[in-house]
């Protein structure tokens, strides 16, 4: 898949935020669908797994919609990790007059048909967060994949560097094979990786891709590679929060945090910040859900309203295999134990929430 990028139009969220604010401000006096009628907008989850989906990013774009377009209507529904029951979704949304579908894809290798039934029946398709393969759409808002792999390849270098000796033994626990966003984050941390494994610093030495992204199988995984390794690991590297608590979990209940670290978190759920903040968790990836939200929630209203998406927001593509989709990137941020501030200062969790568990931690102890 060709992903290209436009460092030209590399712009700060805020200020994509702020270009196409006005654009939808601009339009918010404009006529929606004729008739009178309400516009639907239908947003598709692609599981119940990948619990962020759930928990934030529908209840905020929801709040962005009521915001920019109060006559708009929001039906959420949930694929439940079947792409197939999600084809079925898109049909039942379009015979039930939908205006725009929002879409993650549940398998981004089985979304042409969702995406080839929207087009016939001449419904606008936004992706959010994941690629669809196949079929047209008109914008995809995400979060700079690659980014993501390399800030989780040299913060796993970064570790490795400092353990002593050669030949260390690592575990890597990466996510959909189907998606875009684990071929970017496995390219990511390539970067970093590959030269330690070509030096001889490292050994990947257990290796997985978990079906939808399931914490449980993550888990499985983790007792089994621990067993046949005589719980000699160095470092799991892995590729989101819900994968990394898995691992964290079986490292705790085995006594092994001090010896084994757990690096390659993505999301920055309250869970992974809890176990980064009592020591458990290497890192995760702060990710601005709120911002991903509000792109999604305007470019969705200019949609409804008719108006073009202005050039200047867009700041890449990525070809599907049927067309260059028009994609905003947004940027992304690591987070350790050092730096959880950046988390609390934007508002996503409080300290309070953070230090629930153990506020006697040393991080807590220092924001009690």
């Amino acid at each position: 898949m060709l992903i290209t990028r436009l460092p030209v139009r590399r712009c700060p969220a805020v200020w994509i935020g702020a270009v196409v604010m006005s654009m939808v401000l601009g339009a918010c006096g404009a006529p929606t669908s004729g008739g009178g009628e309400s516009p639907e907008i239908f947003f598709l989850l692609p599981n119940t797994i990948t619990t962020r989906f759930i928990e934030r990013d529908e209840p905020m774009f929801t709040d962005f919609m009521e915001m920019f377009a109060p006559e708009a209507t929001v039906t959420v529904r949930n694929a439940e990790g079947d792409p197939a029951l999600q084809q079925r979704q898109v049909e039942e949304a379009i015979a039930e007059g939908a205006s725009v579908l929002l879409l993650i894809s549940a398998d981004a290798r089985f979304s042409k048909g969702a995406l080839t039934a929207a087009a016939a029946a001449g419904v606008p398709v936004v992706l959010y967060d994941h690629d669809a393969v196949g079929g047209p759409a008109e914008v995809l808002v995400i979060f700079d994949s690659l980014e993501v792999g390399r800030r989780q390849g040299s913060r796993a270098a970064d570790l490795l560097a400092a353990m002593p000796g050669d030949g260390l033994k690592i575990a890597r626990v990466e996510g959909n094979l189907g998606e875009y966003g684990t071929r970017q984050y496995w390219q990511g941390q390539n970067d970093f990786l590959q030269p330690l494994i070509d030096s001889g610093k490292i050994k990947v030495v257990c290796e997985t891709a978990i079906e939808d992204w399931d914490p449980a199988e993550a888990q499985s995984f983790t007792k089994e590679c621990l067993d046949r390794e005589g719980n000699d690991i160095a470092l799991f590297v892995t590729m989101n929060d819900d994968l990394a608590q898995a691992i964290a979990g079986v490292l705790v209940d085995r006594d092994l945090t001090g010896s084994t670290t757990v690096t390659g978190g993505q999301d920055a759920n309250l869970g992974a910040l809890q176990l980064i903040a009592q020591g458990l968790l290497d890192n995760t990836i702060y990710k601005n859900l709120s911002v991903q939200a509000k792109v999604a929630a305007q470019l969705t209203t200019a949609i409804l309203h008719g108006e073009d998406i202005p050039p200047g927001v867009i700041n890449g593509t990525i070809d599907n295999q049927y067309m260059a989709v028009p994609t905003v990137f947004l940027p992304v941020q690591n987070i350790t134990k050092d730096n959880l501030d950046i988390v609390v200062d934007a508002g996503f969790y409080t300290w309070q929430q953070i230090c629930e568990p153990d506020p006697a931690s040393a991080v807590c102890r220092d924001h009690g």
